[in-house]
């Protein structure tokens, strides 16, 4: 059962156009534009989702009963898809792949166009939505976020005041020292989940910009020669994962971590902390409450370093809500996103910051605020340039291997030093950089 949020970074991975993925004919280029009378929208819709636990246990049936109130005359169908990615891609191929669906991440942004009705114009679309610059092609905006995430560690408040730990570590050093104390007064240790990977792939890469509390550092990768420099984001968020499992304050044997089974173990006090968006907060509490534990013993803190004295946290999209262009029914899809973009709660339930930018932020972000965390939300201006080069030096910023073998380096299970894979990652970058501007 899948019950974790695409990440922006697992969103933008792999820019290149899907194999074979022409779609079943041409787009019409028809616009899916907010419909102004709900009593003249009819209709049934097909909404493909990755939250099969959702569909599964009747929440989205209560969902689409709340809509139906505003809009009587349109029916909601879900249809929950556990391997999302693998199994829209291949129904992409044809015009059958629902009314309304999460953009997959394997999709060109330069061929939204192709698969996906425009929302409207960027430039209106922005004065009421964050993150509309992630589905920007020519100033039309074709997908909606299902709500934005902030990026930082997920942790167990009482095993770490156990520890003697009140205050939040302000330096990457002081989080291990932190760690090391943890571990020798509880036992516990942080958790890589190394053997699922894509928090791996989408929690620390996600980070890019906390540590300069630069919300442009992501773009920058686009005309980095060396991202891995001593300093930049990529070093200090690797080193410390580096580290974390060097000098053995990770689980012992990350080939066998398992993600459903670590948000008990969190809540029991076996493991300390993980890198993860605050979508995963209530994910965490709720296995606490079954397990019997206290759920406001989880709690999110931001990634150990400061800038100018103050913590930042980067911003990021989930999965973006869009219509399907060969949809028969897009005034009813439209009406279904805006409305669960706006009405059903549903980001703020999830511990998501939602995509309307006049929403508060949710609970599971007051402590960020009542401790002056700064937000930066993380452009998405050069998403193309930045993923066709890590495509071209097959590095994959966005896919576990990269950082898998990190912690294999660390372990001592491949040979070779933190320094020299560095080196060999700029080389790799800086080539496919020159090659993509020749």
């Amino acid at each position: 059962m899948r019950t974790k949020p695409l990440s922006a970074m697992a969103l933008a991975a792999a820019l290149l156009t899907v194999t074979g993925c022409g779609g079943g004919g041409d787009s019409s280029g028809e616009a899916a534009g907010s419909p102004s009378d709900p009593a003249k929208v009819s209709g049934t819709i097909t909404v493909l989702t990755n939250r099969t636990d959702l569909v599964q246990d009747g929440t989205m049936k209560k969902y689409a009963a709340a809509f139906r109130t505003t809009y009587p005359k349109v029916t909601v169908k879900f249809q929950g898809i556990t391997d999302y990615e693998g199994e829209v891609k291949i129904r992409m191929n044809t015009d059958n792949y629902g009314d309304v669906l999460l953009i997959p991440g394997v999709i060109a942004k330069g061929d939204y166009p192709k698969f996906f009705a425009p929302l409207g114009s960027t430039a209106q679309m922005a004065r009421t939505y964050r993150f509309t610059g992630k589905t920007d092609v020519e100033g039309k905006t074709y997908g909606i976020a299902n709500f934005g995430t902030a990026n930082g560690f997920v942790y167990n408040k009482a095993v770490w005041k156990a520890a003697g730990i009140t205050d939040w570590p302000t330096t990457p050093a002081r989080f291990l020292d932190d760690l090391r104390r943890v571990k020798e007064k509880t036992g516990a240790t942080y958790y890589t989940n190394f053997k699922d990977g894509w928090p791996l792939s989408g929690a620390w890469s996600n980070n890019i910009g906390s540590v300069t509390c630069d919300g442009k550092a992501w773009d920058a990768l686009a005309t980095a020669d060396k991202p891995w420099r001593p300093g930049s984001e990529l070093n200090v968020d690797d080193t410390l994962l580096y580290d974390i499992v060097h000098h053995k304050l990770a689980e012992k044997d990350p080939t066998t971590t398992n993600w459903e089974a670590s948000k008990t173990q969190l809540a029991k006090g076996k493991i300390s902390s993980m890198m993860l968006g605050s979508w995963a907060v209530n994910q965490m509490r709720a296995a606490a409450s079954a397990a019997g534990e206290n759920p406001d013993d989880i709690g999110f803190m931001p990634f150990p370093a400061q800038k100018d004295g103050r913590f930042c946290a980067t911003l990021v999209s989930d999965y973006q809500l869009a219509v399907n262009t060969h949809s028969d029914h897009k005034p009813a899809a439209r009406a279904w996103i805006d409305w669960f973009t706006e009405k059903s709660g549903f980001a703020a339930k999830e511990g998501g910051v939602s995509a309307l930018t006049a929403m508060s932020f949710p609970e599971v972000l007051k402590p960020f605020q009542d401790n002056d965390v700064k937000l930066i939300e993380r452009s998405e201006a050069r998403t193309e340039e930045v993923n066709a080069i890590d495509n071209a030096a097959e590095i994959g910023l966005a896919k576990p291997d990269y950082r898998q073998k990190l912690i294999d380096l660390a372990r001592g299970a491949q040979k070779g030093s933190l320094q020299g894979y560095f080196a060999e990652l700029d080389k790799r970058w800086a080539e496919a950089a020159a090659a993509a501007g020749s």
